[in-house]
């Protein structure tokens, strides 16, 4: 019986697990942590989004410059694949409003992932807790230390998969620290950047004291030639949700080029220049601008508030020029928010560095999954699915040895 060790009790390294002990191989899973599944159980606290139901190739497009080789990931564990996978665990999924395919209310993150570790362990996979990797031991050894008795053992497996995440919530174990073993034996590793995070714009004190955190709901976010629908969340230290998450990479891009960058918000995106500008060339009797726009288009606090803060009186002096201002609302940006807030990250194991296979050029029978991997996508269920098909296509590779 061959014998695999997998580091990293995230997605990709569980199923992976799953579908090596399946094809009948010996399977022991290493991880830092008291428990698996850590990242995976809080990244359910805000909604519990396993995939989505886009096209196929709207949903690899949505990896963005590592979309080819994910469209081959995503025919090899589709997302109607986990959405099959989670129903044999005993997890309906249903398809929601938005497209983001979710468990039904009742199963929590913690019914999944309980089911899976029972199926886990009824397959006879060994599950290490507080198993910490430290690199690399000889052609095919893992140095590997046990947190709760500091002994150190190396392991000598027929295939080793690293699945150990990216550098974002570190509370969870994902620290990017692996990054040190892998260029020791010259291994390249992108630097790790925040994806899917806030941006930060120097509000005033006034601003920050008036408006604190509130919505714009609605609204279109462009940046570049980029643009992004959704909720906009004004906060203390400048915007972050939805649409501000999608356009993380054009607008990292944009601040490593020529900082501030802007983003446009267009705070009336459902409707025409022409619907617009009728709407304010209505007589305005004596009312106040606030007034004004509350009653014409619904736009209430804090959308004077922030006019007033990023805009010159010039801007809403006419009807004209006030159309052109609430279409795009410029929001300067000067950089985004620190690595650990954000949801996922950039950066990780340069592409060239692995074959086809997710194997290690400079080390066969090393194979890497998941978020250590350089790629980054938006929420909604594709950062859970591409780690997903990537462990399960690492699983693949690995049978083929």
């Amino acid at each position: 019986m061959k014998h695999v060790a997998i580091v990293g009790g995230g997605p990709a390294g569980l199923l992976a697990a799953q579908r090596l002990a399946e094809a009948g191989w010996r399977v022991a899973l290493y991880e830092a942590q008291a428990t698996v599944g850590r990242k995976f159980l809080v990244a359910g606290h805000g909604g519990f989004n396993l995939t989505n139901s886009e096209t196929p190739a709207a949903f690899a497009a949505r990896y963005g410059a590592r979309q080819p080789a994910f469209e081959h990931f995503l025919r090899h564990f589709s997302p109607a694949d986990l959405r099959a996978w989670a129903a044999d665990l005993g997890i309906t999924t249903f398809v929601g409003t938005s497209g983001r395919v979710f468990p039904l209310e009742q199963h929590k993150p913690a019914d999944l992932l309980r089911a899976w570790l029972q199926r886990l362990r009824a397959l006879g996979v060994q599950l290490h807790t507080r198993y910490r990797w430290l690199g690399f031991e000889g052609p095919s050894g893992l140095r590997i230390r046990h947190e709760a008795t500091a002994e150190e053992v190396v392991v000598q497996p027929d295939a080793t998969l690293l699945a150990l995440g990216g550098a974002s919530w570190q509370k969870t174990g994902s620290n990017g620290c692996w990054t040190t073993a892998f260029e020791s034996i010259g291994v390249r590793c992108v630097p790790f950047e925040p994806a899917n995070c806030g941006a930060e714009v120097a509000w005033s004190a006034f601003f920050r004291q008036k408006v604190g955190r509130m919505p714009l709901k609605n609204i279109a976010l462009h940046c570049g030639s980029q643009m992004e629908r959704g909720e906009l969340l004004l906060t203390d230290y400048g915007v972050e949700g939805t649409p501000v998450y999608a356009l993380t990479p054009v607008l990292r891009h944009a601040l490593q080029q020529n900082p501030p960058a802007t983003l446009l918000l267009d705070l009336k995106p459902d409707l025409s220049d022409e619907q617009l500008l009728a709407k304010l060339q209505k007589p305005r009797n004596g009312r106040s601008l606030p007034d004004f726009l509350r009653q014409q288009l619904r736009l209430g606090p804090p959308v004077p508030t922030l006019l007033r803060e990023v805009a010159s009186p010039e801007a809403t002096a006419t009807p004209e020029a006030l159309a052109r201002l609430l279409r795009a609302v410029p929001l300067p940006v000067h950089a985004l928010r620190p690595l650990d807030e954000a949801i996922s990250t950039a950066g990780g194991v340069a592409w060239e560095e692995l074959d086809e296979a997710l194997m290690l050029r400079r080390r066969p029978g090393t194979f890497v999954a998941g978020e250590m991997l350089d790629w980054e996508a938006p929420t909604g269920g594709y950062l859970l699915q591409g780690c997903f098909s990537t462990g399960a296509w690492a699983a693949t590779s690995i049978l083929r040895l």
